[in-house]
């Protein structure tokens, strides 16, 4: 008798214990890893998106669906080679619960292909990889930006409607340079025109001379480039420089002058690109999140901040549809794949993929806005080619 109580009390007391550690579990704060560039060509973008993050999280009250928030942060570099051991840094060491990164598609290819491998919940800010919403598509990664054949496929049409006929494009020799400027070319040559030659070079190099002479050399009715931070700056710069604005229009998706402008300058202006956000959106909601994101950094936002902040929410959604446990991940994907991310960029949905369906503005460079001109497509969804989930 005394030993079936024995064994009784001991039953209920790990009983105890395992309740305990399972309050304990879902009242820990939740580990965010954020994997994002904070030096180098990208450092400015990794920063933006890490404060668009954020401040949803504060207005939230500091917390998403009743939960803390633990940072964790390691930077990139944007150097591919190292990301695998750099997201194991934050998986194996730090343990995090979800991973928030990253901005260069090389890097952000490593981090899907482990975050397949482990099944941790990764939320893609902006690495727009064509692949990571393809054939490595996965229910636990999702992407609240772009992939890269968007823009550039809606710049595409654009300059088909403006009767140009030859194009040459020209970016760094990586995944989001090479697909962009595929995407450019489906768009264009649906319309009539023709990509005469893609012109390339290492990342993140910025000598673009020999390359600006074979442009000028070629003559064609229009160039599409794809750079980014740094580069973009000194392309654009290097552009102008060379004479070639005052006969050939530069086109681009809107990471040509996207948080750049300022350091652009007289060069950029005039510049037409295509993107998801828009600097004079001028929507409630889009004002309301432009003026309490200058309140908090000091200065504007720009779409690197939307991506973050959206980021943000769709963990926030997430969230709640698990009723705030990270580990009930089938719900928490549930959450995120059916729901309506009420964005500054205008309200949108995931495709099977998890990848925005969004519209694609048309912008012109003007002062240090890219003004909103019109919409270029309309809810444009992203092919999801090999995509099986």
């Amino acid at each position: 008798m005394h030993a079936q109580l024995n064994i009784l009390k001991l039953a209920a007391a790990a009983a105890a214990l395992s309740f305990a550690a399972g309050a304990s579990a879902q009242n820990a704060p939740i580990k965010i890893g954020f994997m994002l560039p904070y030096s180098g060509t990208y450092a400015s973008l990794g920063s933006m998106i890490e404060d668009g993050f954020k401040l949803f999280v504060a207005e939230q009250g500091g917390k998403l669906a009743g939960r803390e928030l633990q940072y964790f942060k390691v930077d990139d570099e944007s150097e591919p080679s190292k990301a695998t051991d750099n997201v194991n840094k934050l998986i194996k060491r730090d343990q995090v619960d979800v991973l928030v990164g990253t901005v260069h598609s090389g890097v952000a290819l490593s981090m899907a292909k482990v975050a397949k491998d482990t099944g941790t919940l990764l939320i893609i800010p902006n690495a727009g990889a064509d692949a990571i919403t393809g054939p490595m598509c996965a229910k636990n990664i999702f992407r609240s930006s772009f992939s890269n054949w968007q823009p550039a496929y809606a710049m595409g049409k654009v300059a088909g409607e403006r009767r140009h006929k030859k194009a040459m494009t020209i970016t760094w020799n990586y995944a989001a340079g090479t697909e962009s400027a595929k995407g450019f070319k489906d768009g264009f040559e649906k319309g009539g025109g023709k990509v005469t030659q893609d012109l390339l070079l290492p990342f993140p190099q910025v000598e673009f001379q020999a390359l600006l002479t074979q442009i000028a050399a070629q003559k064609p009715d229009a160039v599409y480039a794809f750079f980014a931070g740094a580069g973009a700056v000194k392309f654009v710069k290097d552009y102008v420089a060379a004479g070639l604005n005052k006969t050939i229009p530069l086109y681009g998706p809107g990471f040509l002058t996207d948080g750049t402008l300022e350091a652009q300058g007289a060069a950029a202006q005039g510049i037409v690109t295509t993107l998801h956000y828009a600097d004079n959106l001028n929507t409630p909601r889009d004002n309301a999140f432009r003026l309490a994101f200058a309140k908090a950094y000091k200065t504007n936002a720009d779409v690197y901040a939307v991506q973050g902040y959206d980021a943000a929410q769709m963990l926030s959604a997430g969230l709640k549809a698990a009723g705030g446990n990270i580990k009930a991940m089938d719900k928490i994907v549930a959450g995120i794949s059916t729901m309506t991310v009420d964005s500054p960029r205008g309200k949108f949905k995931l495709s099977k993929a998890h990848n925005p369906v969004q519209d694609m503005y048309l912008r012109v460079a003007k002062g240090n806005l890219n003004e909103y001109k019109g919409i270029a497509v309309k809810a444009l969804p992203d092919p999801g080619v090999g995509c099986k989930m």
